[in-house]
Formats: C-alpha cells, structure tokens, sequence
C-alpha cells in the first residue's frame, strides 16, 4: 500500500494527512493519558510517511527567508491577539460541535514525573514545527487548492491565482481550528499568497513551521495551554 502511494499524486499529498487527522481523533480517547502518548504516535507516523513520500512529492523543499520567517512571525501575532476576542466554533455551533476539546496541561498531568511532561513538550514543538508543515502545506495548499480550480489537479500551476481556490482552502483550513477560526482563515491566505507568489510549497512551510514554533515556546512560556 505505501508503495502505491508515490504512484498516486492525490494520495501522496493526503494520505500522511488523513492518517493524522484519525489518530488526532483518537487522542484522550483511550484513556487520559493518551492526550499525549497518542500525539507522540502521530508525529512518528506522520514524519515516517513524509520521508517515504517526500521524492514523489517535488514542491515540498523547505525555502527559509526572510519573507517566509516574516510571514509565520506576522501569523504568530495574529494567532495570539485574536485570542478571546471571538466566539470559537464550539461556541457558535454547541450543538453541533459539541464540548471543545481538553487542552493540553502536561504539568498538571505528569505533576509526579516533570520529565515525561518536558519530553511531550518538545515532542509536540518539534512535531508541528517539521513534520505539521509539510503534511497540511501538501494537503491544503497543493492538492485542495489545485484541486478545487481543476479537476486533473497536477495541471494547474501552483503560482496561478484562482479565487474559488483560495477562499476556499483558506476557510477550509480555518475552520478546521475551531478554537481560532478567524485566525485559522487569514492564516490559510498568507500560507497560499507564500504558495502563489513563489510556486512551490517552500515558502509556506518555512512560515507554518516559524508559526509554529513560536506558538509551541509561547505557550509554555505563558502557560497559555488553550492554543493546545
């Protein structure tokens, strides 16, 4: 099965997706402590299937500038302003999107052994700032973006603007943060503008993992555990 997917442009970008999306699913739900070992299985799985799959997959190389590092910084302090200044999705929908999910508190849960909590942290800082940006750059920017304006995807040029595209796959990408939709949407737009004005996913995936990353070191920082 893994082999195929090289063979298969569509599933080579969103497979190593869906497949962390359903373990995301899975998170907290095999017993507490699986908040966190659950994550750390999926940053595994995830980084093994973007080595596998990374020659058949040619816009994914890494592009750090200082445009790239501009925009994840700009996305940063957007993602943290917003924050509490909106209603989140579980807010507006309760009904339909039920109780928003626990937060991490590794602290709290690991109080009698501090290491494990360290170790989950730097685990999930290093998974969403090298191994988040490729799979959802890939999925998102790649093959729904493409795929929305054309139905053989591989034929629409990375750099050509398509309006349906790009409010699209930006809102797509929005709401799947429930908690921070509104900062989820403009960050789908910078991500794609990165995407549009150089070609290739480089860009986008240097700003995602920046955004990322700064995000992961304020949250521990700041104790702002509701960004996780």
């Amino acid at each position: 099965m893994l082999a195929s997917l090289k063979n298969s442009p569509a599933a080579a970008r969103a497979f190593p997706f869906l497949a962390y999306v359903l373990l995301t699913a899975c998170q907290g739900k095999v017993g507490a402590a699986s908040l966190y070992w659950v994550y750390a299985l999926k940053t595994l799985v995830a980084l093994l299937l973007v080595l596998w799959i990374r020659p058949a997959l040619r816009e994914c190389r890494w592009s750090v500038n200082l445009v790239s590092v501009s925009a994840g910084a700009a996305v940063f302090a957007v993602w943290v302003g917003l924050d509490g200044l909106h209603p989140t999705l579980n807010q507006i929908a309760p009904k339909l999107l039920g109780a928003r999910d626990p937060s991490w508190k590794p602290f709290e849960f690991f109080a009698a052994q501090p290491g494990w909590a360290w170790m989950f942290i730097v685990v999930r800082i290093l998974g969403t700032t090298y191994v988040v940006p490729p799979i959802e750059e890939a999925f998102y920017r790649s093959l729904m973006y493409r795929s929305v304006a054309r139905a053989d995807f591989e034929s629409f040029p990375l750099s050509q603007f398509s309006l349906m595209s790009f409010v699209v796959t930006s809102v797509v990408f929005g709401l799947m943060h429930p908690n921070q939709w509104i900062a989820g949407i403009f960050c789908g737009c910078v991500y794609q503008a990165l995407v549009l004005r150089c070609g290739h996913l480089g860009e986008a995936m240097a700003a995602h993992g920046v955004t990322n990353f700064l995000l992961g070191t304020w949250v521990v920082y700041k104790g702002a555990w509701q960004f996780w």
